[in-house]
């Protein structure tokens, strides 16, 4: 099969700990050709999607880090390899956010001849922090506004602290606690996250979430899921003196086993997720309640594999090899 990866620069990745290193490799090692490109690689030839990429597969047998260091040389020849979208089996987007919305607008006509994980509509809907509000029984009490008196007022009326969350950021980045308890700095910085010198049109509106108690101490739990199944979990706990359970903020990892009540929550969203083509995603959840779903390159496999002596991508390559095969090869319909 032909898989390509649209992502970031390799350099700029450690292989060791990222998901996204860790499929390409299970891809190479299975036999598959391996193609690299960028967002900005997409683009109309005469009508149709057309992607500039180059061919990273390379001998399997190598360590994750030799690999790493040879793909990298794969990218740096002139080689280019020009070719259709649609000649491609498989298409992983691995960039991180935020998204190119113009160059999923390109891949959009494309959905239905290439099997992309995940889906370019998925994508776009899912990839906002607004996707939870898809499931109001299991997520904490969240609003979102740009009016700072109105979100002045919702952290009063609530009572305790609350959490501030931009829409499109990833990785814990921006994600504040806030109280009443310091009302100068509050204000400060509800004005400084709405843009509040904007005029109302202009500004950037914000989540505000309830704060839940028990991450300080508990943290949250990561789960991996694949077509709407659990393949994997780990616990994620805070640094001392945060509260952002973020790998890339600080956070340490632990095993976990899946309760019930956090498989009722991936049951509860498993049909929404499929029907929005978001095959692989990451949820966060915390003291039981659904607080973020991950669908633009969610992360964890590596941590989750050294955790609990797994090889989760290779669950990923099997899902992505019968997709294919049944585009490829759908089942004959049996005559009446």
């Amino acid at each position: 099969m032909k898989i390509a990866y649209l992502m970031d620069p390799l350099e700029s990745i450690q292989p060791e700990n990222e998901t996204t290193s860790h499929l390409m490799y299970a891809c190479n090692e299975r036999g598959h050709a391996v193609y690299f490109l960028a967002p900005h690689d997409v683009y109309i030839r005469d009508g149709q999607v057309v992607a500039r990429m180059r061919n990273i597969t390379v001998k399997p047998g190598l360590g994750m880090a030799e690999y790493w260091r040879a793909i990298i040389r794969c990218t740096k020849q002139d080689h280019l390899v020009f070719e259709a979208v649609t000649e491609i089996d498989a298409l992983f987007l691995r960039s991180n956010p935020p998204l190119n919305y113009q160059t999923m607008e390109f891949l959009q006509t494309v959905n239905n001849h290439v099997f992309i994980l995940n889906s370019t509509t998925g994508q776009i809907l899912g990839n906002s922090k607004l996707y939870i509000l898809n499931f109001p029984e299991i997520i904490p009490e969240t609003h979102v506004s740009r009016d700072p008196s109105r979100l002045r007022k919702i952290i009063d009326d609530f009572g305790g602290a609350m959490v501030v969350k931009p829409l499109q950021r990833f990785g814990g980045e921006g994600v504040i606690k806030v109280s009443t308890r310091d009302r100068t700095n509050l204000n400060s910085l509800i004005h400084y996250y709405v843009r509040a010198y904007e005029s109302y049109a202009r500004r950037e509106p914000i989540m505000v979430q309830e704060y839940l108690k028990s991450v300080k101490q508990d943290g949250d739990i990561r789960i991996l899921l694949l077509n709407g199944e659990i393949i994997g979990a780990m616990r994620r706990k805070p640094k001392k003196g945060d509260f952002r359970t973020n790998v890339h903020a600080g956070g340490e990892v632990f095993a976990h086993r899946v309760t019930p009540r956090e498989r009722r929550i991936c049951q509860v969203i498993k049909e929404k997720l499929i029907a929005d083509g978001l095959y692989f995603v990451g949820i966060d959840i915390i003291a039981g309640k659904l607080v973020e779903v991950n669908c633009v390159s969610p992360g964890g496999i590596p941590r989750i594999n050294r955790l609990n002596n797994d090889r989760l991508e290779l669950k990923v390559v099997d899902f992505i090899e019968k997709k294919v095969n049944s585009i490829s090869h759908p089942p004959r319909r049996k005559r009446a």
